[in-house]
């Protein structure tokens, strides 16, 4: 309409049960509904199921294209280099989700 857009994010993540635990990666326009909705069990499936529950991991993009390619790669990815990745970068396992808001 005025010839601007309005940014968009779109996060990759990754939910733990626990430090070492199971794993779950996924992609979302809005991170907080998602992992709100995981953690309280609002959907059905896996994460449900194995109590993955805890946001330990997430990365940040500008393009759902560039998201989505990044969740498939890291979907690819050994079990290792994903635990690998979320030691780096939070290397407590702290649950992230209640620093999104702040």
């Amino acid at each position: 309409m005025y010839g601007f857009r309005v940014e968009r994010l779109y996060y990759v993540y990754i939910l733990a049960s626990q430090r070492n635990g199971t794993l779950y990666t996924g992609v979302t326009g809005n991170l907080a509904k998602r992992v709100y909705e995981h953690r309280e069990d609002l959907r059905a499936g896996f994460t449900r199921r194995y109590g993955v529950k805890h946001l330990v991991w997430y990365a940040i993009h500008n393009e759902v294209t560039e998201a989505i390619a990044h969740e498939k790669k890291l979907k690819r990815w050994r079990r290792a280099w994903k635990l690998d990745l979320i030691e780096k970068l939070n290397p407590q396992w702290r649950d992230l989700y209640e620093t999104l808001n702040s």
